[in-house]
């Protein structure tokens, strides 16, 4: 995420499939990666049974970013109303957030689920309360217009910081999503 909110640029498209500058959101991960970043990515990538996406970043990224191929090394399940025309391995599609959650839970067993994007199933998740940790990783970059991550309705949320890690081309900044019975 952008200091300023953003999750992707503007004018997103399959050539763009981060919109104008959002790839430099991701500096962290391939251009100016470091061992700590790598680690960070390594520890998601571990800890994780199962990927959900929205249809909106599938169909924008799988021929351009993906190139055709999952980036994922465990399942991805796609939020759709319908089934692409081009269909990829390693990805399942299935309507709404309560039937992904179910899915992603039996694949995922004991593992984490990870929700990756794009911001409008965050913010679905949010909204439904079914985020309890949420990592944020913070580009030193103002991309200035774009796509929010938490968009101008989210709902009270009350986080506590677990872990801090800062890069060269990042603050990366994990969180615990607080519950009314948390004490």
């Amino acid at each position: 995420m952008s200091l300023d909110g953003f999750v992707a640029g503007t004018n997103i498209s399959p050539q763009l499939p981060m919109g104008e500058n959002g790839m430099r959101l991701h500096d962290w991960i391939f251009a100016r990666k470091t061992d700590a970043d790598g680690r960070i990515i390594e520890e998601l990538m571990k800890g994780c049974g199962a990927v959900i996406i929205g249809r909106h970043t599938y169909d924008v990224a799988i021929d351009g970013g993906w190139g055709g191929a999952s980036p994922f090394p465990v399942p991805a399940i796609i939020i759709s109303t319908t089934v692409p025309e081009k269909q990829v391995d390693g990805f399942r599609f299935i309507k709404g957030v309560a039937d992904a959650v179910k899915m992603a839970k039996e694949i995922a067993a004991e593992k984490n689920i990870w929700v990756m994007g794009g911001a409008n199933i965050a913010q679905q998740f949010i909204h439904a309360g079914l985020i309890d940790e949420m990592q944020i990783n913070l580009a030193p970059i103002l991309l200035g217009k774009g796509v929010k991550l938490f968009g101008d309705n989210c709902p009270f949320t009350d986080l506590e910081g677990i872990e801090i890690i800062e890069t060269p081309a990042a603050v990366h900044i994990k969180y615990k999503v607080k519950r009314l019975n948390d004490t």
